[in-house]
């Protein structure tokens, strides 16, 4: 069976073209759906408030550590 699979033609690479690159590139940005400034202004409040909150978690938590190890040192 392993002999079946190693028999198989290897696959051709397409002929690349001058500027095809570029040409793919642009149709695939063109395929972009860009959130409304609206979505980016509400997932970028989020982002801002999550990551305060956890700083301030962070911070009360250094804070509980460091006074449970001044107790006992």
């Amino acid at each position: 069976m392993a002999e079946e699979l190693k028999k198989e033609a290897p696959e051709k690479k397409p002929e690349k073209k001058k500027g095809s690159f570029f040409k793919g590139v642009k149709s695939e940005f063109k395929k972009i759906v860009w959130p409304s400034k609206a979505t980016v202004a509400k997932e970028t409040g989020a982002v801002i408030f999550f990551g305060v909150v956890l700083g301030v978690l962070i911070a009360i938590i250094d804070a509980v550590i460091k006074a449970g190890l001044g107790l006992i040192i």
